[in-house]
């Protein structure tokens, strides 16, 4: 069976026209609200405009690519809003990642400007940055003339809250600005088409190495739009983009919807309850989207005000109990709770719709979006559909196709041609069924994926880095319940005879190389990993 969606109204195509279009329609209302600055539309575009300059003035030009590695904040939406201002693709990266993680990022992407938050959860990000790009490093003479040495692409590195030797500071972005005549980057974004390149997201694969997910302007937008169509959002709306803006759930279903319906961003760093508490009743939040522990801190909290703004809740990623659901539209006072469905190469493929009873809403994913079709696998293979015999409710591999489907993956026509099939349809590797209404079940995955507080973490990846431990002859991650995270991951190790090596070490190892949301959080040593007869590793076993 396959259920399909209308593409919605005219938008924008081209990110630069959004955010002109926002400035223009809406100068003098509220844009973004952070802890340290306040901004309208119209000031947000100026910041835009000058930070442009400054880009333009580094070396960024149109087709190359800028790293970005923070946390929200008002420099976060003002920097990936200049990027694709001059035509030049953003690269959001995890500000939980270390600096091995974003080396080969940048490296990979070739990424001519990386600006960074130093200094975030009391880290150096700039000394680990420039400490991993070293790593391997081969010295052809001109290394230390260059901005980043291990990186020969990277011309600038600008820092977010520190001011380094070596590193060009963003609260001078004014003085770096300077000789760029304005008009010249409002040329630049003239020439911005919808099909260019907006922005690539990486994503890890099972073989463990992250796959840069390539998004046009007109995908991108369209995304957003559909988010923005189903959650009814407007520019009277407050936006507690809760979500991180280097995810698609924060970046496009968050800080572009707001753009596009010009609804106040309101962010954040970091979670913590008790401001959230305040800025639901201080700001006014009308529209939150998180994944379920969010909200069920927010239900458990003895200080959230007893009267809130809240109208639009979304929530997904992992298990949403109906009883979340209820909660939510009684006890925070919030009528239109959604969930939807996405991925990082096919963001917002499927949400619920307003009216949708409760169990509905925790028990699927909603229907088909934004032009999509949406599509189960026969039992005889991926090319049966309804008429070929895939009847409704029949389980199987979820196929999204439509114009969000990504443009491919960064320099790897092998994964984009294995992902997506020649008719166009991109294989999501999960599991799931459709009833006759076409609303979306997800009842497994077919990756080995662990979803830990709505991010996903990929076994494989963990694996190979603790391959390289001293001591651990063999390893397998999987994922563990957990009440408030929903998984955590679990690594069960094999270490080599006469190894001495205890659970402290792996964490240790894993710490140093890893974003903690993908530290394991359960070490077991066991003597062998079961194997079914062709010798792979039987992972079901492992999670039972």
């Amino acid at each position: 069976m396959s259920t399909t969606s209308t593409i919605p109204a005219t938008i924008p195509v081209t990110i630069p026209a959004a955010l002109r279009r926002a400035s223009s329609t809406a100068g003098h209302a509220l844009a973004v609200a952070d802890a340290e600055r306040r901004l309208t539309w119209r000031e947000l575009h100026q910041e835009v405009q000058l930070t442009a300059r400054a880009l333009v003035a580094l070396g960024l030009g149109r087709g190359d690519r800028l790293a970005l590695w923070a946390p929200n904040s008002w420099q976060w939406v003002v920097c990936s809003l200049a990027t694709t201002y001059v035509g030049a693709t953003l690269v959001p990266l995890n500000s939980r990642y270390t600096g091995h993680e974003v080396v080969d990022v940048v490296r990979r992407t070739r990424a001519r400007i990386v600006v960074l938050a130093d200094g975030f959860l009391g880290r150096d990000q700039l000394g680990e940055l420039r400490s991993a790009a070293a790593t391997d490093l081969e010295d052809d003479g001109s290394e230390g003339a260059r901005a980043l040495a291990g990186c020969p692409e990277t011309v600038a590195v600008v820092t977010i809250g520190s001011q380094q030797p070596g590193a060009v500071s963003f609260s001078a972005i004014a003085e770096v600005a300077a000789p760029v005549d304005p008009e010249r980057v409002e040329t630049m974004a003239d020439a911005v088409g919808a099909d260019d390149v907006a922005d690539i997201l990486f994503t890890s694969g099972t073989t463990g190495r992250s796959k840069g997910a390539c998004s046009a302007h007109r995908q991108t937008l369209a995304a957003a739009e559909a988010w923005a169509t189903e959650g009814r959002v407007s520019g009277t709306d407050r936006y507690f983009v809760i979500n991180p803006m280097f995810h698609a759930f924060g970046y496009k279903a968050g800080l572009l919807t707001c753009v596009l319906r010009t609804a106040a961003i309101v962010t954040r760093p970091l979670f913590d309850l008790d401001e959230a508490t305040g800025l639901l009743r201080d700001e006014g939040i009308s529209v939150i989207a998180a994944a379920p522990p969010v909200f069920q801190d927010l239900l458990d909290s003895p200080d959230r005000p007893a009267h809130a703004r809240l109208r639009l809740a979304v929530t997904g990623a992992t298990l949403v109990p109906t009883v979340l659901i209820e909660r939510i539209q009684q006890e925070l006072d919030c009528p239109l709770v959604l969930t939807a469905y996405g991925l990082t190469e096919a963001v917002v493929a499927t949400m619920c719709r307003a009216g949708d009873a409760p169990d509905v809403i925790a028990r699927t994913v909603g229907r088909a979006v934004c032009g999509f079709e949406v599509r189960i696998a026969g039992t005889a293979g991926a090319g049966t559909t309804g008429a070929g015999g895939a009847a409704t409710g029949v389980t199987g591999e979820v196929l999204l196709r439509g114009p969000n489907v990504m443009l491919g993956y960064l320099d790897d026509p092998e994964a984009t041609a294995a992902a997506i099939d020649e008719d166009g349809w991109f294989h999501t590797g999960d599991v799931g069924s459709l009833d006759d209404t076409g609303y979306l079940t997800i009842t497994d995955r077919l990756k080995d994926v662990v979803i830990v507080g709505g991010f996903n973490v990929y076994p494989a990846e963990i694996e190979q880095v603790l391959s390289r431990l001293p001591g651990v002859r063999e390893v397998a991650a999987v994922g563990a319940p957990d009440p408030r995270l929903g998984e955590v991951v679990r690594a069960l190790v094999v270490r080599q005879p006469g190894s001495a090596l205890a659970a402290a070490d792996v964490t240790t190892y894993c710490r140093e190389r890893l974003a903690n949301f993908k530290v394991p959080r359960a070490i077991e040593f066991v003597d062998a990993l079961p194997r079914n007869a062709a010798g792979k590793v039987l992972r079901r076993s492992l999670r039972s």
